[in-house]
């Protein structure tokens, strides 16, 4: 019995003595006790400037978590939004004051292909998360060279994949024209239609154009278009350009299958191009339009409209940019609450690439993200859907694979 208690007794001092090293908090620059400190980079002047919502409505979610729950885990949590006026050259600037001078955790939900492209090796040199990325360009999928680089759209290859399909299947004789962003964006989705239409791909391809950010019109890339024959427009325009080609194809009669990558699909840029002008037109959808009718009672959609009222009142209800960056703030919310008291950046990237179906208020019913550390990409299957003039109707759920 003497020797069943000392041993009971050493038994529980080992437990107690393990219960400190269990608990121990790790932090690397950026998180403390108290604090945790993140940033992004987004145009918030400049061509791009409609997507600098992105990087304030993920800076007020945060105020408001700060707000109503004391922050996560305990700890308030601080996001600096700065201006690259998506250039590149500005890009890598911010992006070395948020390491070096601010000493930021992690870098998230920053925008730009070509933006973010410029300060991708540097981040990853300086073991850097650089999370839920605004691109779906194929470099931020590639774990062996760049394990601290995560997506946080669908890719451009699935998207494309999936496009590919439906326009094969619902126009018989595909005469395709396109435009495209002339940049890494650009190019690469462009690629990878080509590569989803297959050894036809050149057959189809009746013109293909770009445009740069500096034109003042894409006007006169429409009407060529039009005039070689293109009875589907694949439109891979961004920001003033998307509204422009929009509203000129309208303009001159052209009523092509338009089909035009997700990321251009916010309703403030459909606004601006008028809506009935974009009546037809086909994308992937993943997500939910904020100011969309059919959501109107949904919970999140209405939890969205409180926080935006209260934390950013200067923003337009139907702002959908806003909604995507408040969404994926939820994102990276829910990765640091995952994380707990090791937060360290090391802990942030594995919590970030083991995701398993993590909802967020602007995903569609049955899209999740899941994202595994040989395989970053956040979404497989995305459903097709066309604008009637005021919704998005999904037509089909449609795999890449």
């Amino acid at each position: 019995m003497k020797l069943m208690k000392l041993c009971g007794g050493v038994a529980l001092a080992l437990v107690l003595g393990a219960a400190p090293a269990l608990a121990e908090k790790k932090y690397d620059p950026g998180a403390t006790d108290t604090t945790i400190k993140l940033g992004n980079t987004v145009p918030h002047s400049g061509p791009g400037s409609p997507y600098g919502a992105l990087g304030r409505a993920a800076t007020a979610y945060f105020e408001m978590l700060n707000d109503t729950k004391g922050g996560i885990n305990g700890r308030k949590v601080t996001v600096l939004s700065l201006d690259d006026a998506y250039s590149p050259p500005k890009t890598v600037e911010a992006t070395r004051r948020l390491v070096e001078s601010e000493q930021v955790l992690a870098l998230f939900a920053s925008l730009g292909t070509a933006t973010q492209g410029a300060v991708q090796k540097y981040l990853n040199a300086k073991n850097v998360p650089q999370l839920l990325l605004n691109t779906g360009a194929g470099r931020w999928n590639d774990p062996k060279r760049f394990p601290w680089t995560t997506p946080g759209l669908p890719m451009y290859a699935t998207e494309a994949k999936i496009l590919a399909k439906y326009i094969v299947a619902k126009q018989p004789d595909p005469k395709i024209g396109i435009l495209a962003q002339h940049d890494e964006l650009g190019k690469e989705f462009v690629r990878e239609l080509r590569a989803a239409l297959g050894p036809k791909a050149d057959q189809m391809i009746v013109q293909e154009l770009s445009y740069e950010l500096s034109d003042p019109t894409v006007d006169s890339q429409i009407i060529k278009l039009k005039n070689a024959g293109a009875n589907v427009f694949f439109n891979v325009t961004t920001g003033k350009a998307t509204s422009q080609s929009i509203r000129k194809a309208a303009e001159i009669g052209w009523k092509p299958l338009h089909v035009i990558m997700s990321g251009s699909t916010s309703s403030n840029l459909i606004q601006a191009a008028g809506p009935e002008n974009a009546v037809g037109m086909v994308t992937v959808k993943y997500r939910k339009n904020a100011g969309d009718p059919q959501y109107a009672d949904d919970p999140a959609m209405k939890a969205f409209e409180a926080f935006r009222a209260k934390y950013l009142p200067n923003v337009d209800p139907g702002n959908d940019l806003a909604f995507a960056g408040y969404a994926q703030a939820v994102v990276m919310g829910k990765i640091l609450e995952l994380c707990g008291d090791d937060l360290t950046r090391a802990n942030v990237l594995k919590q970030a690439t083991t995701l398993k179906d993590v909802t967020s208020p602007a995903l569609i019913e049955g899209v999740t993200y899941n994202t595994q550390p040989d395989d970053y990409s956040p979404f497989r299957t995305l459903y097709v859907a066309e604008f009637d003039g005021k919704l998005w109707k999904t037509l089909e759920k449609i795999t890449a694979d």
